[in-house]
C-alpha cells in the first residue's frame, strides 16, 4: 500500500478521493475527536457500519494528529500520506460498490516500525548509512508481516522511528532524531520500538507492530501504558525485518488494549517459508483467532512465581557470552551487567501483585525461583559470533538491488555497514577474546555457543512451572521509571531505562507487558506476564482479564509545543506534503 503510487495510478487515486468526498460531508471536528480518540478496531468497524465515517476521513484524521503532534513528540519518521489516502479512497468506493469482502483490520490505520521493509520505500532501520543519498535501503518485496497486515485491509500511515538497528534502550537514531514519551515528551519512552508506542499513545495510529531483540517490544509498551505482545518465536515470521541479531529479534503487535492485540497477531501469525521458525510449529501450538481465549475471569486461580533474579538485578549480558570466553572473564561481563530494581519501581510491583491477587491468582515470591544461577545460564546463550550471518541472509531478499551483502554494501558505498550488524561492535571483544563471525549453519561450535545452553536455559524455566504447577512468571517490564532525557542519567546522556528480560528472547517464550499504574510523577509502570511456549492464546487471556480487572491505562495528555527539537517527518517516495 505505501509503495511509490506510478502517475496513471496517482491520478485514479486522486479521481476517488474526489468522489467519496462529492458524496460525504467533513465530520464535525468535535464529534469524530470524541469518537476515534482511542478507538479500538472493533468501534472503528462498527462505526464504518454505521456510515458514520468513510475510511478517507478516519485516515485523514490519524494523518492530522502526525502533523499536529509529530513535530513535538517525534514518533513517525517517515509518513505515508497520498498512499494511505488513495487506499482509502479505494476502500471506500469498493464499499459504495457494495462489496462486503472486509478482513479483520479492514480501515484501519497503523504504523509500521522504520526496520520493517515495505516495499518501494527506504527501510531506514533508523540508520543514516541507509539513507545515504544514491545508496537508500529500497525494499525490493514486503516484509511478511507488512503483506499480512495489507491483505487484513490495514492501511499503513507511516513508518516510526527507532534508534539505529534497534540497538539501543531508548529512541534516538541517526537517521531522524529523537522521539519523545507521550505521557511527558522530556522523558524516554524506551527503545526500541519507541517510535510505534509513542505513535499508538497519541493517536496518530490504532495500533501497529514492534520489534524484540531484548525487550524492545515490551519495555517501550511499559512506558506509554500499551500492551505489547512478544509471541513465541516462530508464531510470526521476521522475514523482511533489519535484524539486530536474527537469533533473538521478534516482532508482534503494540496496542492500547488487549482484544486488538489479539486481532493483530492473529493476523500477523503464520507460516512462511523464509523464515524456518515458522515452518516448524508444534501441532499443539495455540493457534488464533485468539478473541476466545480472552475471558474476564482467566486470572482465577492461575498460579504464577517472580522470578528471583529479576528482583535481584542479576545481569544477563545482551546478546550472551560465547563458549570461547572463560568463566572469570564471564563473570566480570555478567557483574557489570547488573541493573537493581529501583525503589520505586519496586513500590510499583508489589502494588501490581496485591491487584493480582485480588483478582484470583495465587503469586509466589520466593529466593529458588529462577535465581541467579538461572542468569548465569541464560548469559552462555551466545548468538554475537553469528550476527554477519543474519544480516547477510536479510540483504539476500530484502536488500537493496545494488548491495545484497555486507561486502557489497562496503564495495558500494565506500564504508561498512552498522557495528552491530556486522559484529564490528563493542562486543566483538569479551573478556580479552576476539569473537569471530561465522556462518551459524556450518558452525562446529554453534553447538556450545547457542544450541546446548539454550536448551539448558529453556529446561531450567519450564522446571518450576513443571514442579509447583505454575501458569507462568510476573515481574516488573522496566527496572526503573523512565528517565527524563533533558539530565543526565548516571553521569551521562540518557540510554533510555533498562530491563532485565532479554532471556525471553533467549528461549523464544511468549511474553506481554500491560499497562500497570502509574508513578507519582505521572509516568506509566508496566508489568510482564511470560508462559509457557506456544500457549500465547493462554497468555492474551492473562492480559485481558487483569485489563478488565485493573482498568490501568488512561490516555496521555499531549502538548503541541516541545521543549526539545525535532525533526519533520519525512514525506514517502514520490509523495509531497500537504500545501500550508
Amino acid at each position: 500500500m505505501p509503495k511509490k503510487i506510478p502517475p496513471p495510478a496517482a491520478t485514479l487515486a486522486a479521481v476517488l478521493v474526489l468522489a467519496v468526498a462529492c458524496q460525504t460531508s467533513a465530520p464535525d471536528p468535535g464529534a469524530i475527536d470524541r469518537d476515534l480518540l482511542d478507538v479500538t478496531v472493533g468501534q472503528l468497524h462498527r462505526l464504518y457500519a454505521e456510515r458514520k465515517y468513510t475510511v478517507a476521513q478516519v485516515v485523514q484524521w490519524h494523518l492530522d494528529r502526525i502533523d499536529r503532534y509529530n513535530g513535538v513528540y517525534g514518533a513517525v519518521e517517515t509518513v505515508f500520506r497520498r498512499e494511505a489516502l488513495a487506499e482509502a479512497a479505494q476502500k471506500d468506493a469498493e464499499q459504495a460498490q457494495g462489496s462486503s469482502a472486509r478482513g479483520p483490520l479492514w480501515g484501519v490505520p497503523v504504523v509500521i516500525k522504520a526496520n520493517t521493509s515495505i516495499a518501494g520505500q527506504v527501510t531506514t532501520a533508523g540508520w543514516h548509512g541507509f539513507t545515504r543519498a544514491g545508496h537508500e535501503l529500497i525494499a525490493p518485496r514486503d516484509a511478511t508481516i507488512v503483506a499480512k497486515l495489507e491483505a487484513a485491509g490495514a492501511i499503513i500511515v507511516g513508518h516510526t522511528n527507532m534508534p539505529d538497528l534497534a540497538n539501543s534502550d531508548t529512541n534516538r537514531s541517526s537517521s531522524y532524531g529523537r522521539t519523545g514519551n507521550a505521557y511527558d515528551v522530556r522523558f524516554s519512552p524506551g527503545g526500541s520500538s519507541g517510535g510505534t508506542v509513542t505513535a499508538v499513545a497519541t493517536n496518530m495510529a490504532v495500533l501497529g507492530n514492534g520489534t524484540d531483540t531484548g525487550n524492545s517490544i515490551r519495555m517501550p509498551s511499559a512506558t506509554s501504558a500499551l500492551v505489547g505482545f512478544f509471541p513465541t518465536r516462530g508464531l510470526v515470521s521476521i522475514a523482511g525485518i533489519a535484524p539486530l541479531d536474527w537469533l533473538l529479534d521478534n516482532t508482534g503487535p503494540i496496542a492500547r488494549n488487549v482484544t486488538d492485540a489479539a486481532i493483530a497477531l492473529a493476523v500477523m501469525s503464520g507460516e512462511d517459508s523464509l523464515d524456518a521458525c515458522t515452518m516448524a510449529v508444534p501441532d499443539t501450538a495455540q493457534r488464533p483467532p485468539y478473541e476466545p481465549y480472552l475471558r474476564a475471569d482467566a486470572l482465577r486461580g492461575k498460579r504464577f512465581a517472580v522470578p528471583a533474579f529479576v528482583l535481584a538485578g542479576e545481569g544477563i549480558p545482551f546478546r550472551g557470552i560465547p563458549a570461547c570466553v572463560p568463566e572469570a572473564a564471564a563473570e566480570a561481563i555478567r557483574t557489570d551487567e547488573k541493573e537493581p530494581l529501583r525503589p520505586p519501581t519496586h513500590a510499583m510491583f508489589m502494588q501490581a501483585l496485591a491487584a493480582l491477587r485480588s483478582a484470583g491468582a495465587e503469586v509466589i515470591v520466593t529466593d529458588d525461583i529462577l535465581p541467579a544461577s538461572f542468569a548465569k545460564l541464560a548469559s552462555r546463550v551466545g548468538t554475537y559470533p553469528y550476527t554477519l550471518f543474519g544480516t547477510n541472509r536479510f540483504l539476500a531478499v530484502f536488500g537493496s538491488p545494488e548491495y545484497r551483502s555486507a561486502a557489497d554494501y562496503q564495495r558500494v558505498v565506500g564504508a561498512p555497514l552498522f557495528p552491530s550488524m556486522i559484529g564490528t561492535g563493542a562486543s566483538r571483544v569479551m573478556g580479552g577474546v576476539e569473537i569471530e563471525q561465522r556462518p551459524f549453519d556450518t558452525d562446529p561450535d554453534a553447538e556450545r555457543n547457542y544450541r546446548a545452553p539454550r536448551r539448558e536455559m529453556l529446561a531450567a524455566y519450564l522446571e518450576p512451572l513443571d514442579r509447583l504447577k505454575l501458569d507462568g512468571y510476573v515481574y516488573p517490564a522496566i527496572q526503573m521509571p523512565p528517565p527524563d532525557e533533558t539530565m543526565p542519567q548516571d553521569g551521562r546522556v540518557s540510554h533510555g531505562p533498562h530491563s532485565a528480560t532479554s532471556w525471553v528472547n533467549m528461549i523464544g517464550v511468549p511474553a506481554v507487558a500491560v499497562p500497570a499504574g502509574f508513578y507519582p510523577n505521572g509516568l506509566p509502570f508496566g508489568l510482564e506476564f511470560s508462559m509457557r511456549p506456544w500457549r500465547d492464546g493462554d497468555l492474551l487471556a492473562v492480559a485481558y482479564a487483569w485489563e478488565q480487572h485493573t482498568h490501568s491505562r488512561r490516555p496521555p495528555v499531549l502538548v503541541e509545543n516541545g521543549l526539545l527539537p525535532v525533526t519533520p517527518a519525512r514525506e514517502a517516495r514520490g509523495s509531497q506534503a500537504p500545501a500550508r
